[in-house]
């Protein structure tokens, strides 16, 4: 299979170059970002207040050229606040269906955890099958279709916590954090006079990112990798300071994910280096730490460092098919 590099990394690198006009200093942050667009994945961001994550979004929408939605989510919101509606028409003597936020291409799901598990959950259909089911009725979400949901680390009052179905369904978790001194000096003087994001222009089309999303998928996986992928997640479920194991979704996501991080760096192969980078940000979310080891401060960070310092990197031939 013919892949063009080239291509995909100057996609890439202009999305890079433009979002970082809005979001200072955190190129890693915006890398890991495009990983999930490329990779057909959603993210949880998961960062206090006041740090860029709507920019992020919006950022990112407005380069691709995509609709924006924003949900703000509360306590009392309903599922059908999310989804839409179906609304009878006096004139037609028909239902008609008004498309809520989520039919977007972009859709910032924002402190998500303020709303109930029975909300949260609308958001599972639309995640994993690219659909919505409104009355009985399927509606089709256009592509690209990406969900970034919000939640504050720090501030658990009136918060329901996510549940494992659907941390499961995020594709990565990823942290914003604070900028240097430098950078907070540069964002300062960015928007003394108005907000960059105002005349940020559209980088890319969305028949690029449907074109990044099919061609990462012809990045060359080597067996010893698929092994070490597989390794690592099954690691996950036999570790006895772990009581849920993350799921088969996670190798699949773990290996997409290090496509899509080649492909972005120049190469049709994937190594253990970006199996071993993006391995905390794709599987510690899943992970259900054993009340004993919450006790003793244990965090999933530490216990997959530990599995990743145990499991052996592989070796061999791992740049193109026998």
């Amino acid at each position: 299979m013919t892949i063009d590099i080239r291509k995909i990394q100057n996609i890439a690198q202009d999305l890079i170059d433009n979002l970082e006009k809005v979001i200072v200093g955190k190129r890693e942050t915006i890398e890991l970002v495009l990983i999930g667009l490329m990779g057909q994945g959603h993210l949880l961001i998961e960062d206090v207040p006041g740090v860029g994550k709507t920019m992020l979004a919006r950022s990112l929408a407005k380069s691709i050229g995509c609709t924006f939605s924003r949900i703000q989510f509360t306590p009392d919101m309903l599922p059908s606040d999310i989804t839409g509606v179906s609304v009878f028409n006096q004139n037609t003597r028909e239902f008609e269906f008004r498309p809520g936020p989520l039919l977007s291409h972009i859709v910032l799901a924002d402190e998500i955890n303020r709303a109930t598990p029975k909300t949260q959950s609308a958001l599972l259909e639309a995640m994993e099958e690219k659909q919505l089911s409104v009355d009985g009725i399927t509606h089709v979400l256009e592509q690209p279709f990406m969900v970034l949901a919000t939640q504050n680390p720090i501030e658990y009052e009136g918060t329901f916590p996510l549940p494992e179905a659907q941390l499961d369904r995020f594709f990565m978790r990823v942290r914003i954090g604070y900028p240097s001194e430098s950078d907070e000096n540069k964002i300062l003087e960015l928007q003394q006079l108005r907000h960059p994001i105002e005349s940020l222009g559209i980088v890319a089309s969305r028949t690029d990112v449907v074109f990044l999303q099919n061609e990462i998928k012809k990045v060359f996986v080597a067996p010893a990798i698929k092994k070490y992928v597989i390794g690592i997640v099954r690691a996950t479920r036999e570790h006895n300071d772990i009581y849920l194991g993350a799921s088969p979704r996670a190798s699949l996501s773990l290996s997409r994910a290090g496509q899509a991080m080649a492909a972005m760096n120049g190469r049709d192969y994937v190594l253990p280096d970006d199996i071993k980078f993006l391995a905390e940000y794709v599987i510690c979310h899943r992970l259900v730490i054993d009340p004993s080891a919450r006790l003793h401060n244990i965090t999933a960070q530490l216990l997959l460092q530990e599995i990743l310092r145990g499991y052996p990197m592989p070796a061999g031939e791992l740049t193109t098919e026998k």
